[in-house]
């Protein structure tokens, strides 16, 4: 089966001429990840890896966003013996291999990012090779408001492309960074009109589709040879630091605030 054979209830795959068009479709609560989710993007990206028709990759989100983040009222996640969350497996599981085989596919990857790109749903896009962004769009890692660190690779890809002043700012302070000041911070590659970034998403995948693949292939390797050689280091360190955040009052606190829409109290702890 190739990859525009396939059915998913949560991603839907269209393949066109060598591009491939990834689109998460859960627009009603904004692209949030869900188990669901995670199992259909990690097994189109599989397909598409496969399908030797395929020469690029464009990933996107249905309706107003590309990804809130991480959806806080799933119940499908995994659980420790004490009843908190498994992030550990879940992260290892679910959200790892995804991002691993973004980095290795010997495909060019697109993101277009219309709206906001928030929590693992930044992860996503900043794995991807090019990234273009809606004016309206924005980038953030949630993940310090509601007492967690950085994950899905974050703490990797978003220093190595904008540095430590900027990563520490972006991780630890929590705030929204808007589409044009992600351009001029080198996070991301264009910044376009909200109405004019699905024909130019289109029109990239193409220009890539009809390119030098084992070109665009070889450029990959060297550049994740040179920039994310211990990715595997990284992320297993990334959910390790997240299983014990999970395990805090904070996290706790912060979840809670979140569900309940007012601000965390946190202690510390």
């Amino acid at each position: 089966m190739g990859a525009s054979d396939m059915q998913l209830e949560t991603v839907n795959v269209s393949v066109a001429d060598g591009g491939a068009t990834v689109e998460l479709n859960r627009p009603q609560v904004l692209n949030a990840w869900n188990a669901q989710l995670g199992a259909d993007l990690l097994a189109a990206l599989r397909a598409i890896a496969d399908d030797d028709t395929v020469r690029a990759v464009l990933l996107t989100g249905a309706g107003r966003a590309f990804s809130s983040g991480a959806d806080l009222s799933d119940s499908g996640g995994h659980t420790t013996a004490d009843g908190r969350p498994d992030i550990y497996k879940t992260l290892t599981e679910r959200y790892h291999p995804i991002m691993k085989l973004i980095r290795e596919l010997p495909k060019p990857v697109v993101a277009a990012v219309g709206g906001p790109a928030v929590g693992i749903g930044c992860s996503l896009a900043l794995c991807c090779d090019l990234i273009l962004a809606s004016e309206s769009a924005y980038f953030l890692l949630a993940f310090v408001n509601i007492g967690l660190v950085p994950d899905g690779g974050s703490s990797l890809f978003v220093p190595t492309r904008v540095g430590l002043a900027r990563a520490s700012e972006l991780s630890m302070l929590g705030e929204r960074l808007p589409a044009a000041q992600a351009l001029e911070w080198g996070l991301i590659n264009r910044v376009l009109a909200d109405d004019a970034l699905a024909q130019e998403a289109g029109a990239l995948l193409a220009r890539l589709a009809s390119g030098p693949t084992l070109s665009y292939a070889g450029t990959k390797r060297q550049l994740n040879n040179w920039l994310f050689a211990r990715i595997d280091e990284q992320l297993d360190l990334e959910a390790r630091l997240q299983q014990e955040s999970a395990g805090s009052e904070d996290f706790v606190e912060g979840a809670t605030a979140f569900l309940q829409k007012r601000p965390p109290v946190f202690k510390g702890r």
